[in-house]
C-alpha cells in the first residue's frame, strides 16, 4: 500500500472526531491505521497521544474507544457502552449478570463496584481508566433467557429477572454473599413471573432452585415459588446446603427445598 504524506492524510483526531459525528465510539487499531493511512509505528504514535489525552482509551488488546468529554473523569466510556461491540468484535456470547444485571431490575441498592459480564469461560479482568469489568463462566449460557436494554451506544444483553435470581444464588461468591444476595432478591422479588423463573432454572443446577426458593420464601415472596416448587420435587435428588462450603452440623432442614439451612441471613439493605 502506497502510504500517503502528511499534507493529505487525514488527522488522527479528525478521524476519531468524524467516527464520534457518526456515533461511533470504538474502532480496532488497524481500522485507525488504515483510515489513516499510514504506517503500524505512526499509527502507533497517533494512538498514543490521543490517550494522553484522554480522548481515547485501551479496552483491550487492538480495541479502543472515544471518551467524550463527560466521561474523562472516568478515563473511558461506561462499561454497558462497550461491552457488546467488544463482544462482537470477539466473536463471543455474553450477557450482563449477577448485580448488574440486578440493577437494570431495579435493584438500586447494590451497585456493584465493577461491571458483572457471564461468558462461556473465565476471562482477566478489563481495566480502563476507573471502569472494570470483571468476567464470570457460566456454564449452559445459551439457554439462559436474557433481555435487550437500550443505552446511548446501542443495546446490551442482560439476563432476565428470573434468570438474574438463579445466578445471584448459583454464585453467592461473586455476588456479595449471602445477605447481600437476599437482599437484592427482595428488591426483585415482585418483578418475578413464576413460569420464566422455572424456565430459568432450566439453565442451572438444581441446588440453585433449591437455594433460591428458600431465599425467595424467606424474603416474603412465597407466592413466586410455587412452580419452582414442582420443580425442585421433581429433580433434586439430594438436599443440599443453604451456604455452599459451609458445615451443616446442627442445621435444620426445610423438607420444602431440600436443604440445610446452614447459615444466618440478614437482608442486606
Amino acid at each position: 500500500m502506497e502510504v500517503m504524506c502528511a499534507s493529505t492524510s487525514p488527522r488522527a483526531r479528525d478521524v476519531i472526531d468524524a467516527w464520534a459525528a457518526r456515533g461511533r465510539y470504538h474502532f480496532t487499531s488497524s481500522d485507525f491505521r488504515m483510515t489513516l493511512n499510514v504506517s503500524e509505528s505512526a499509527a502507533r504514535q497517533a494512538l498514543s497521544r490521543l490517550a494522553a489525552k484522554k480522548e481515547i482509551a485501551s479496552v483491550a488488546r487492538g480495541f479502543y474507544v472515544i471518551v467524550p468529554p463527560q466521561y474523562r473523569r472516568i478515563g473511558c466510556l461506561p462499561a454497558d457502552h462497550f461491552v457488546p461491540a467488544l463482544m462482537e468484535h470477539r466473536g463471543q456470547g455474553y450477557y450482563a449478570g449477577l448485580l448488574s444485571a440486578a440493577q437494570y431490575h431495579g435493584a438500586a441498592h447494590h451497585r456493584p463496584q465493577e461491571f458483572q459480564v457471564m461468558l462461556t469461560k473465565n476471562r482477566p479482568p478489563i481495566r480502563c481508566g476507573s471502569v472494570k469489568v470483571t468476567f464470570v463462566a457460566r456454564k449452559n449460557l445459551v439457554a439462559v433467557p436474557v433481555e435487550r436494554f437500550n443505552n446511548p451506544r446501542g443495546t446490551i444483553l442482560v439476563s432476565s429477572v428470573e434468570a438474574t435470581a438463579i445466578d445471584l444464588v448459583g454464585y453467592m461468591q461473586h455476588s456479595g454473599g449471602l445477605d447481600r444476595v437476599a437482599g437484592a432478591l427482595a428488591e426483585l422479588a415482585d418483578d418475578i413471573d413464576p413460569p420464566r423463573l422455572v424456565e430459568a432454572a432450566q439453565s442451572a443446577s438444581v441446588l440453585w432452585a433449591q437455594r433460591l426458593g428458600y431465599l425467595l420464601e424467606y424474603v416474603g415472596a412465597r407466592d413466586k415459588t410455587l412452580l419452582l416448587e414442582n420443580h425442585v420435587r421433581q429433580h433434586a435428588r439430594n438436599s443440599t446446603n443453604l451456604l455452599p462450603g459451609a458445615p451443616s452440623n446442627n442445621a435444620w432442614r426445610s423438607k420444602t427445598w431440600r436443604l440445610f439451612v446452614n447459615a444466618d441471613v440478614e437482608i442486606e439493605a
